[in-house]
């Protein structure tokens, strides 16, 4: 009997002329964003890809120069984009695509798609995400919302239960009829988007990128289906249709639009973040306070070779066997890095901490679990950023000290002329970033995942129960 009530509801669905325009437009939606987004992760791959490559060679092949002027050339940073980005954008359009690795100073990503867009990209972008975070439940409100209050208009729902069927009973069938119509909708866009990724050569064992979008789409059908038994529950327990609408509607709108705004000016009213001009006078203050590498004169530099002096059991720095400068460069570079890092870190931690009142907010509001989610497997979320920047950091400290030690041991003191073969520069590996793993970006997520589940057990469960609960007149 409960096949033959889905079965029911799902031919009826599909003969409903209304509903059938709404998931054509949604389904042009998916498949339009699915084409666009793929096009548009390739060009932005291959031109961050030539990019790096051109940065990595002009540095290889870069003129004979003094070390430290080499280090003052630098390099550049860009950051590849994950596999399965082009579904969920995320956060790679507001966070910068490049790093300028440079000696003594720590740079941020910079050239960002916002930076270089209109305004109107504040609007979000038009993904295969935003299709189904926003207009996908839309949708199901729209299919279910009827679900049981048609039957109880038109008397039809106690003539179903006369049969011998139970309120949970039906429900499950009216639930499990509409996934069926909801799957119709979503599945060719999703098997598109695998098609297009991977037999464009986007799948890469060592990226996990399929583990990436089988927990992409899971994390979707769970959403969708706690959308699906809402909507079934709340068209239960009313007697009218409009009511149970406009019901859904509310839900709608508090979930993916209202509390999403609420939580992000919830978190950047309690943990606010200093101005960039604030920052940068700190950050001057603070590395004013260690050793100049480039000041002979610095009294911290003078114990530092007063250090040597001792260390190595001679009078001047002639009789160093050792290139005083470059030992004086690399103990600055040290200092420099660390009051760098320790004001990032400071500063990643408020952002973090805006962002946990959106995760933990997950926990009333199954969109903002998904959403998370979805930049997290998408590789677009801050997380994955952050890693990047660090990894960034940590291959601009390695070149800059690498370069200082070159000059510690292979030019003379006082040396300031001499220019070194550009085949020392060779001597260095090109920056290379590989996305992390998929249980790194899951680890990172578990607030979310456990809020996903939780609203699954709060509809299956509390929902269902309301539903024994109803007395049909």
């Amino acid at each position: 009997m409960v096949k033959s009530i889905a079965k029911k509801e799902f031919i009826s669905t599909l003969r409903d002329s209304r509903f059938m325009v709404l998931s054509a437009a949604v389904l042009l939606l998916l498949l339009a964003a699915t084409i666009v987004g793929l096009h548009s992760y390739k060009q932005q791959q291959a031109e961050r890809e030539l990019a790096q490559t051109t940065v990595n060679e002009q540095f290889a092949n870069a003129a004979d120069r003094h070390p430290h002027r080499m280090a003052h050339f630098g390099s550049f940073a860009f950051r590849p984009k994950s596999s399965i980005s082009f579904l969920d954008f995320g956060l790679d359009s507001f966070t910068g695509a490049s790093v300028f690795l440079e000696a003594h100073r720590q740079n941020s990503a910079n050239f960002s798609q916002a930076q270089q867009s209109a305004s109107l990209i504040r609007f979000g972008e038009m993904t295969v995400a935003f299709v189904l975070q926003m207009l996908l439940p839309l949708l199901i409100i729209f299919l279910c919302f009827g679900a049981f209050t048609q039957e109880k208009e038109t008397g039809t729902l106690k003539l179903l239960l006369s049969q011998g069927v139970s309120l949970r009973q039906a429900a499950w069938a009216k639930v499990l009829g509409y996934s069926q119509v909801v799957a119709l909708v979503v599945a060719p866009s999703l098997v598109l988007a695998s098609i297009l990724l991977f037999s464009a050569g986007g799948f890469e064992p060592a990226s996990n990128a399929l583990l990436r979008m089988l927990l992409f789409v899971v994390f979707y059908l769970a959403y969708f289906f706690i959308f699906i038994v809402l909507s079934v529950v709340v068209s239960a327990l009313h007697q009218r249709s409009s009511t149970a609408l406009v019901t859904l509607l509310a839900i709608w709108i508090s979930c993916c639009i209202f509390v999403p705004k609420a939580t992000a000016n919830l978190g950047a009213t309690l943990y606010t973040t200093p101005t960039k001009a604030q920052m940068d006078a700190d950050v001057h203050e603070e590395v004013a306070k260690g050793i100049d590498g480039h000041n002979e004169q610095d009294e911290r530099a003078e114990a530092l070779k007063q250090e040597l002096f001792k260390k190595y059991g001679v009078n001047s720095l002639e009789e160093l066997p050792v290139n005083f400068d470059g030992i004086r460069m690399a103990a600055g570079e040290e200092h420099s890095s660390h009051v760098y890092q320790e004001h990032f870190d400071e500063l990643t931690e408020v952002f973090e901490k805006q962002n946990s009142i959106s995760v933990y907010a997950g926990l009333l509001n199954p969109y903002l679990a998904v959403r998370h989610l979805s930049m997290g497997m998408a590789g677009s979320d801050f997380e994955h950023y952050i890693h990047f920047q660090n990894k960034a950091e940590t291959y601009r400290y390695n070149l800059a000290q690498g370069l200082n030690n070159i000059q510690a041991t292979r030019l003379q003191y006082g040396d300031k002329t001499t220019r070194l073969s550009n085949s020392t520069w060779k001597e260095f590996e090109p920056f290379r970033y590989e996305v992390p793993g998929t249980g790194w970006a899951l680890c990172n997520h578990v607030v979310s995942v456990v809020a996903l589940l939780f609203w699954l057990l709060l509809v299956c469960v509390g929902g269902f129960k309301l539903i024994e609960n109803i007395n049909v007149v």
